[in-house]
This record gives C-alpha cells, structure tokens and sequence, in this order.
C-alpha cells in the first residue's frame, strides 16, 4: 500500500505543560508497525479516550498521539491469509488509543489478532454504536445470564445514563429482565425511553447505605462507576446474586465487610475489557450482532466529526454526556 496522507485528531503537550488536541494532517507512513491498515470509517468517544486526550500518562505515556480506543473500517492493506483486502472489520481495546495510533484517525495500523471481522447484523457504523462500551456491557451480561433469569428478580444498572450502562439497561429490557437505573443526572426520561422500571437519583441510592448489610433487593448488578456506589449494590444484592464490576470514574476503592459475600452467597465479577481473548471476542461480537443487539441504537447516539472532539471530550470530563458519541471519519 501507498503512502497516503490522513486526517487525525492529534494531543500534543503544550509550553506550559497542558494538553490540546487539534485536527491535523499525517501520513500513512507514520503508523506503527502491524500486519493490517484499515480505513477506519467510524469511531466512538470513551471515558478512556478523553483520559487520553488530556495527557492522562496512566493511558498514553508519550505524545503526540492519536486516540481512540474504537475504530470500524475497511481493510486495506493485510500481511495476514485470515484477512482480507476489502475486508469490513471492527477492532476495540488492547493497546489501540492508548499507546498505539488510534481510532480518531483515518488510517490505523494494527496487529492481525487485534481485527474483529464485521459480523452479520451490524453494520460498521452500528458497531461503533456499540464499541468497547457495547463490548463491556456484553461482557457484564454474559456473567448475569448464566447465573441470574428474569424471574428472579430486577437487574440494577448504576451510572445509568452512561455508555455502556445506557447498553446494559436495553441489552438487559431486550432479554426479558426488569431494570432498575441509578443515575446522578435528571434525566429520568432517557432511562424510562430505554424501557428503565425504576429511575433512582444517586442521593437517594446511598442515603442509608452505612450498615455492613442492607435490604436485599438486586437478583444482579452492572456497576459502572465503582466507590460507595458499587459498595451500596453489593449491599442490598440478593441472595446467590451476580454484580458486575467495570469502571471506577467514582472511585476505584471498594469498602464492606465480607458479610454481602458469606451470607448471601453473592458473586463479584471484574470485567476487563481491554484483554479479553481474541476467539471468544469474536464469539461475543456475533450475541451483539445477534439476540442482544439493542432494538433502539439510534435513539441513544449522537455523532460528531474529528472537529468536535475537542468539545466532546470536555463534555464527558464533566460528565454532561449521555448515551454514545458516534464520531465520523467519512
């Protein structure tokens, strides 16, 4: 392949210490090495991604870099007999947006184990609907499933209105279980929109969370934001309940006895997304194109372009983001 140039949303360090990322013209002969370069099509904005575009170095050591931690694309370029030229591919976590050129360029470079064929059912923009956020809730529901039936009581989903929350609760209401949604932004509408039962503002969630044990009340929970929020679901769990444990923009401390555990039997499960094994990955992305694809993406998107990202990226610092940022690099 051809030297090619590209636009990217590109971080760079400023003179007095700060970070600003900017539209900018790059060449393909930039990339890193990989066995696959993909015309990337669509990306998606994470929390991990503005943590990168604002010179976090617990994600990205070194700049100028390029994040985004998702990218869909056409393959053009491959070094290896399992992907084709033409290919429509999907390609989310490992090390793409953190310290490896990402998503929120035109082109990326990648290793060929990294490249997740675009499944039947979804098309490369609704993949990144979906992204590692979509991923993550998948990975959550795969854990509440097989332990937990509908009939066993409702599925508390904490940060509700976030990206993979918003996920979990329609991916959670298609399967057949009652949601209930805790959330620190008014906007109980968006949740009831998704088919949400109960919408509980955050205060109210931890007004009386101080004893070891609480009322039981969760047959399973998608926690999101870790902290005295996770502590509290855990608390009020049910007997021989699934609680999931996947983010911690609240805190990454956990405090509670082990009473929750050896009294009621509960199970917490960690997801990591990021390192997830790239046969099942696969297998994972075909139930996401399949029986727990959302029946409503495009009521919880909204897209922008590289030239938004700036403003975006502010915006889910400060927690003002709801549903999925949708970015087009058409």
């Amino acid at each position: 392949m051809q030297d090619l140039q590209y636009h990217a949303f590109q971080v760079r360090e400023t003179r007095d210490g700060k970070y600003a990322g900017s539209v900018e013209t790059l060449d393909t002969a930039s990339l890193p090495p990989g066995e696959v370069t993909i015309r990337v099509h669509y990306s998606s904005l994470n929390y991990k991604d503005a943590l990168s575009a604002t010179g976090n170095k617990g994600v990205t050591r070194s700049y100028p870099h390029t994040p985004g931690i998702d990218a869909a694309g056409i393959v053009m370029a491959s070094e290896s007999e399992a992907i084709k030229v033409g290919d429509a591919v999907i390609v989310t976590s490992f090390d793409l947006g953190m310290n490896t050129a990402g998503g929120f360029g035109q082109y990326i470079r990648v290793p060929a184990d990294w490249v997740v064929p675009l499944p039947m059912g979804l098309t490369l923009e609704e993949s990144m609907i979906l992204g590692t956020a979509g991923f993550t809730a998948a990975m959550c529901l795969e854990k509440i499933t097989a332990q937990v039936a509908p009939e066993q009581g409702p599925v508390l989903v904490t940060g509700a209105t976030g990206g993979v929350a918003s996920l979990a609760c329609a991916m959670l209401i298609k399967l057949g279980y009652e949601v209930a949604g805790v959330s620190g932004k008014p906007d109980p509408a968006f949740l009831a929109g998704l088919g949400v039962s109960q919408v509980i503002p955050r205060d109210e969630f931890l007004a009386d969370s101080a004893p070891p044990m609480l009322k039981a009340q969760w047959a399973g929970v998608v926690d999101t934001v870790g902290g005295e929020i996770l502590t509290t679901a855990i608390k009020s769990a049910r007997p021989w309940a699934a609680v999931t444990c996947c983010g911690l923009v609240a805190s990454p401390t956990l405090s509670l006895t082990v009473f929750p555990f050896i009294l009621r039997g509960l199970s917490l499960y960690g997801i990591d997304s990021q390192h997830y094994p790239s046969v099942p990955r696969r297998a994972l992305w075909e139930r996401l194109a399949g029986e727990w694809k959302p029946p409503a993406l495009e009521e919880m998107v909204t897209r922008i372009r590289l030239a938004d990202l700036d403003h975006a990226v502010s915006e889910i610092l400060a927690g003002r983001l709801k549903g999925r940022t949708l970015v087009d690099l058409r």
